[in-house]
């Protein structure tokens, strides 16, 4: 079943927080967590700050107890109620119990009901166990609980720990990759795709074969003849037609899948509308050839801690007599975790470059624009022959997101932060997170607060974005 909540951390946090948690000492911990959140159908809170608690202020700390100051939780309270951000309430089990304990109960009754008395309706408390995992809960205004089905954690891998595990010790062991215990996750899991041309395509079919239970795909564009070489499960009557891209490659997935698996978003990706439906997602494939589609996923992937792979090939050239040669044929593949360097820190776009294309596009010179803006940089084809690079490109892609779910890497993922691929060259070279700088994220886990992003453009009054 995929999950109707998620709580989410940025794998920098949920490090953070399993060192203050797991001090060596074998006694509990604790810490306060304040979430922004998605507005639905998907509840996913989005740590957003950290309030540690410190092992020297808790008046006991124990194998199986602990009491702190209320000073943290006014402290909470002061700093959460502007923004109406859910309270939850973490500290550590030392003995490896994935599951709330009677104290826990009790406690909570005499704790929560302090936070509803102060704002909100929607405040819990969460568990850690000593491998990391968490276990967490809601509770209404009237106590009733509300389990979350889901915790994340998005660092350089990729964690899932689900609700209805009913180890009482957190599991040590994930899924192995390509197996029937990797297809059973994923089918939990929701998958979204920006883009669905040249590359997206090709990942969105290996997303929906893999088994993800939902794949939402986000595109406005119509299907033509010169693109049907380059885009999977389209045909001449869809180009005819000019069916759109998004109605297309969903109908091809249903076919094969069944219904309720796909889900198409006519709309470019800089609207309300195709924001919203990507912060209910679990995953960020960013599958574009514009700059600002993928600024705008950049910031979607901050704002609501998601896990963002980003795919891009080019195809340079240089003169060769009267005409041109080939160059080079690469492929980039970046994978961006929340908290981390992201694709502006890491010059994929730039304010200049965000700009020159914004000019480009108001006030286009057709000749120029279309060399730009083409696979083959420097010459014009309005149809290439390009769907092997973006196999190859859309593939690694993908398997960059099994290798972080589901590590088989013979080194740590943290070295493979990017990867590109010349095949000139017939060179792979990766770069790791530590080798990019990380700038200030003013809008790292802001989720749903207005402005939309914190773009005014995107603001619950002027949700009608240009295509």
């Amino acid at each position: 079943m995929m999950p109707a909540s998620t709580l989410a951390f940025t794998g920098v946090v949920h490090r953070e927080l399993k060192s203050h948690l797991f001090p060596g000492d074998g006694r509990e911990a604790a810490a306060i967590l304040l979430c922004a959140c998605t507005p639905g159908p998907r509840l996913r809170l989005l740590v957003r700050e950290v309030i540690p608690v410190p092992h020297a202020a808790c008046g006991r700390r124990e194998r199986d107890a602990i009491s702190w100051p209320g000073y943290y939780i006014e402290q909470a309270i002061d700093r959460g109620e502007a923004e109406g951000l859910a309270i939850i309430l973490l500290h550590s089990h030392p003995g490896g119990l994935f599951a709330f304990s009677d104290v826990d109960d009790q406690s909570d009754r005499a704790t929560i009901p302090c936070l509803f008395q102060a704002y909100g309706d929607r405040h819990g408390s969460a568990v850690m166990t000593p491998n990391g995992a968490v276990r967490a809960r809601l509770y209404e205004p009237d106590m009733m609980i509300r389990p979350i089905d889901l915790v994340t954690s998005a660092g350089d891998d990729i964690h899932f720990w689900w609700l209805d595990d009913k180890a009482l010790i957190a599991p040590a062991v994930r899924p192995v990759a390509f197996t029937g215990g990797m297809s059973a996750e994923l089918r939990r899991l929701h998958a979204i795709f920006v883009g669905v041309s040249g590359t997206g395509s090709i990942q969105a079919e290996q997303a929906a074969r893999l088994g993800f239970g939902a794949v939402t795909l986000i595109d406005f564009d119509k299907i033509e003849r010169k693109n049907l070489n380059r885009i999977l499960n389209t045909s001449i009557a869809d180009a005819e037609a000019g069916r759109l891209k998004v109605d297309a490659f969903a109908g091809a997935i249903t076919a094969y899948r069944g219904a309720d698996v796909a889900k198409p978003i006519t709309a470019s990706i800089n609207t309300r509308e195709a924001v919203l439906a990507a912060s209910q997602g679990d995953i960020l494939f960013c599958c574009v050839d514009t700059l600002e589609a993928r600024h705008i996923a950049d910031l979607i992937a901050a704002a609501f801690l998601m896990p963002l792979f980003d795919v891009g090939v080019v195809i340079p050239v240089r003169r060769a007599g009267d005409g041109f040669a080939i160059a080079d044929a690469v492929g980039r593949i970046d994978y961006v975790q929340p908290g981390g360097a992201t694709l502006g820190d890491r010059k994929v776009y730039t304010p200049e470059s965000l700009r020159a294309e914004y000019l480009r596009r108001v006030a286009p010179d057709a000749h120029a624009q279309e060399l730009e803006a083409g696979y083959i940089k420097g010459a014009i084809e309005e149809a290439p022959a390009v769907i092997t690079l973006n196999m190859r490109a859309a593939s690694a892609c993908m398997n960059e997101f099994i290798l972080r779910a589901y590590p088989f890497r013979l080194e740590p993922n943290r070295g493979y932060a990017r990867t590109r691929f010349s095949l000139a060259a017939c060179d792979e070279e990766h770069f790791a997170e530590d080798d990019f700088e990380v700038g200030a994220n003013p809008i790292l886990g802001r989720g749903a607060l207005e402005p939309l992003l914190g773009l005014p453009a995107l603001a619950a009054l002027k949700s009608a974005g240009a295509r």
